[in-house]
């Protein structure tokens, strides 16, 4: 596991939070690569401050696709009592900003390019790295269409999210939207002779809970989650400059996670429909009432059949027979939608160190997931 520390060490050493330029972990790992015989393909944002890459190694047909993401959230905030750009080892564990999710995964994945360099390879091993899935699985959907005829026909791919090294086969989709709520304006002294945007927005509120409770009640159920319905979500709620001053004008950011048999334009649609609701009540006295929804990103969901023969190829490399489903997003539904057999499975807990102060990971989970490593390799070697 030697290596597998060494690289974390090197990754762990890059402030790649989402806020900023990824290009230097993209440098290094590229370089890393490049050293060992892979073939590149760097896939650059709008910005050019921003990359991800594919990369491979060995035969074109077939193979095994490990994918990760370099950035990370950010520490602001967060009471850490040791460096979060700077690896550190107490007690078996490995801390620092990242080495759950997922530098402890993309550590092992140059693990295993630098065996499957030295391999005599059958099919090929293909890598992908990608940007910003901190913010809503962006990067790897801004970089989708250029994977796609990069990717051939790889028999599996292997999202290294934290699962505890248990297979993953389902997480719910989401879908972030800015509702935004239009009234008039005026002095406050003579408020009922104008709309108030906030009234708009409390009154949507508790039409999104009635959204809510018909899709806990009527909506799909799957009781592998901890949560085994749709969701909905206000996140934050903003309006007004002044006291005496009736607000023109507030905002709503919410969000949907949805099961993959509840449609997202369905449960779009009961969202709008929640939103013509409440402005109806006030368009009769008050037609500047309005309230305009902006759907401004989206990721789908995993759903994959237990019985499905990449379940039981991840389990057999894993070495783990449990499955499981995970509450948070990940990348992985953007390769199911390209027609690539995908699961998830990667080191260290998400609820139990994920996002948090003093993140770390554990030299149990590493060493397991460099055996499934290991296993990869040697199932596409001669």
């Amino acid at each position: 596991m030697s290596l597998t520390l060494e690289n974390l060490e090197r990754l762990i050493g890059f402030n790649s939070v989402s806020s900023r330029s990824n290009l230097d972990i993209i440098g290094f790992i590229e370089t890393y690569l490049r050293e060992r015989g892979f073939r590149l393909t760097r896939i650059s944002d709008a910005t050019g401050q921003k990359a991800g890459f594919f990369a491979e190694i060995g035969p074109s047909e077939g193979g095994l696709i490990l994918s990760g993401h370099t950035d990370v959230v950010p520490t602001e905030g967060q009471n850490w009592s040791r460096d979060p750009f700077r690896l550190s080892h107490q007690d078996g564990k490995y801390y620092g900003r990242g080495t759950t999710d997922m530098k402890g995964y993309l550590a092992c994945m140059l693990s295993a390019a630098d065996k499957a360099a030295k391999s005599d390879l059958k099919e090929p091993l293909k890598l992908v790295f990608s940007y910003d899935e901190e913010i809503g699985c962006v990067g790897i959907q801004h970089m989708a269409d250029r994977l796609a005829p990069l990717l051939g026909t790889p028999r599996a791919c292997f999202v290294g999210e934290p699962t505890e090294m248990r297979v993953a086969v389902g997480h719910k989709g989401k879908a972030a939207i800015k509702a935004t709520c239009n009234g008039q304006s005026g002095h406050s002294a003579l408020a009922p002779n104008f709309v108030n945007a906030l009234h708009l927005a409390a009154d949507f509120v508790v039409e999104l809970g009635k959204v809510q409770g018909w899709l806990a009640t009527q909506g799909a159920r799957d009781t592998d989650y901890d949560i085994a319905y749709s969701t909905v979500h206000i996140g934050k709620l903003t309006g007004g400059v002044a006291l005496n001053i009736v607000p023109d004008h507030a905002e709503l950011i919410l969000e949907y996670r949805h099961l993959a048999a509840d449609q997202q334009d369905m449960i779009m649609d009961l969202i709008r429909d929640a939103a013509s609701r409440v402005a109806g009540r006030y368009q009769p006295d008050y037609p500047e009432a309005k309230i305009a929804l902006n759907r401004y990103n989206a990721y789908p969901g995993l759903d994959v059949s237990k019985g499905a023969p990449v379940v039981a190829l991840a389990q057999r490399l894993a070495g783990n027979p449990e499955l499981t489903k995970v509450a948070f997003g990940t990348e992985a539904g953007v390769f199911a939608g390209l027609g690539v057999p995908t699961i998830v499975c990667g080191p260290g807990s998400m609820e139990g160190q994920g996002h948090k102060a003093d993140e770390y990971i554990s030299g149990e989970q590493l060493a397991a997931c460099d055996r499934m490593m290991d296993c990869i390799v040697d199932e596409i070697s001669i």
